[in-house]
């Protein structure tokens, strides 16, 4: 119950139960002293996890400020923070009290914590341990009573491998981590979102709520967010200004909106982060390769059993059928001077129903064969389509990179790379 009035109280709309996880972690820490480290997507609303931190803290009653790191200058960043002196650069005029200062007893949330200037980390890491500063240009040591929440939308640990960013900072800050899951996490709250907007740009705009017809809604639900709860505020807003039916439909969603189908599929990424095209295309070539193969073999069994006279249980409807075996693939069973598959294949089953049809061992059809595992390598399966493309072409790397669907000077780098003889 307790949970449900604080989403009233703030806003927050959803069900899902990642969010619930972290309102119900932000609540159980709100009255202690830990610092926390609030993670998450730009636009997911870590800013209101901080402040219902604050506000069910026993620091309630005192003040609160927000400060976005990454938009202060590095080179004022310190003054801001801690203040500074009269003259302690060109420019100060006048003495200057930090935020640290002025919110003594409060809470602040240093969002984008990742941005931070290594310097300024290190002055950091002494608040946390002891609470102590010093003012720009000043040689004082100065106390603090200030209960840090640190916020980011990177990987620190990645920046901390980097040296962009102080371990012993990084595990200060991480007393207690809450993760605010981005939009695509949570599918189920994105329409309850969407009605939420409509409704409140309804009444500032003193219009009807705009909605969605269901093909529109799927479309808005299978969308990837980059820019979360933001972007998608932002793109109710534009629906009640422009859009001329409150009824919306997917054509006018994408008439407005066409990023909106784009799916945002997986992809493999090369070392430098792009798209390894030219590998998938050569995967695609081999998948082409294999489809082919499985036509010749069936079409190969079925020249074995017709040569031989062989007896063949009945196989089901949907694999015997005459509609489902073009003639293009499978000509043997559309050659009416030819052994008739087809009535055989009714022949046995009629005699045989069920049963197997058990084919006695001949010296002279049957021999000893060693069953090999097919290698599956995709670099060896790389390697072998272009062998066969540069002999079928007698060395042209021209037609063998047309024929493999990829760029010659792909062609060139992958003949160096798996040390192709040419």
């Amino acid at each position: 119950m307790k949970l449900q009035s604080v989403k009233q109280r703030y806003g927050v709309v959803g069900r899902s139960e990642k969010l619930d996880r972290a309102l119900e972690t932000a609540l159980r820490v709100a009255t202690t002293e830990l610092t926390v480290l609030v993670q998450g997507e730009s636009g997911v609303g870590k800013e209101v996890i901080s402040k219902i931190i604050h506000e069910y803290s026993p620091r309630k009653h005192n003040p609160f400020i927000a400060i976005n790191t990454g938009a202060i200058p590095e080179g004022t960043i310190n003054s801001e923070l801690f203040g500074h002196e009269k003259g302690a650069f060109t420019g100060a005029s006048t003495e200057r009290k930090g935020y640290f200062e002025t919110v003594n007893t409060g809470t602040i949330f240093l969002d984008e914590i990742g941005e931070m200037p290594l310097d300024t980390q290190s002055y950091l890491l002494r608040i946390l341990e002891s609470g102590e500063y010093i003012k720009v240009g000043s040689s004082k040591v100065m106390k603090t009573d200030v209960r840090i929440i640190a916020a980011t939308n990177v990987d620190l640990l990645k920046k901390v491998k980097q040296g962009k960013f102080r371990e012993d900072l990084y595990y200060r800050l991480n007393t207690v981590p809450i993760i605010v899951p981005s939009l695509h996490e949570r599918r189920e709250d994105i329409h309850l979102l969407f009605r939420k907007f409509a409704n409140d740009f309804s009444d500032k705009y003193k219009t009807d709520p705009v909605r969605l017809d269901e093909s529109a809604q799927k479309i808005i639900e299978n969308y990837r967010w980059p820019g979360n709860i933001r972007q998608l505020r932002n793109l109710v807003e534009q629906l009640s200004v422009l859009s001329e039916d409150n009824l919306i439909s997917m054509e006018d969603l994408l008439l407005l909106a066409p990023n909106l189908s784009d799916r945002n599929l997986p992809a493999h990424l090369a070392g430098d982060g792009r798209p390894n095209l030219e590998e998938r295309e050569i995967l695609y070539k081999f998948l082409f390769e294999m489809k082919n193969d499985l036509n010749d073999l069936k079409q190969l069994v079925f020249e074995l059993v017709q040569s031989n006279n062989l007896k063949m249980p009945a196989l089901p409807s949907r694999v015997t059928s005459r509609s489902r075996f073009p003639e293009e693939l499978n000509p043997i069973l559309h050659d009416s001077q030819n052994f008739d598959i087809q009535k055989e294949m009714d022949n046995v089953y009629n005699e045989y129903g069920n049963s197997p049809v058990i084919l006695e061992k001949d010296s002279d059809t049957f021999s000893q064969a060693e069953e090999v595992e097919e290698n599956l390598s995709l670099d060896e399966k790389t390697k072998e389509l272009i062998t066969k493309a540069l002999k079928k072409h007698r060395g042209r790397r021209k037609d063998a990179a047309v024929e493999l669907g990829i760029s010659e000077r792909t062609l060139y780098r992958k003949i160096k790379e798996y040390e192709i003889a040419t």
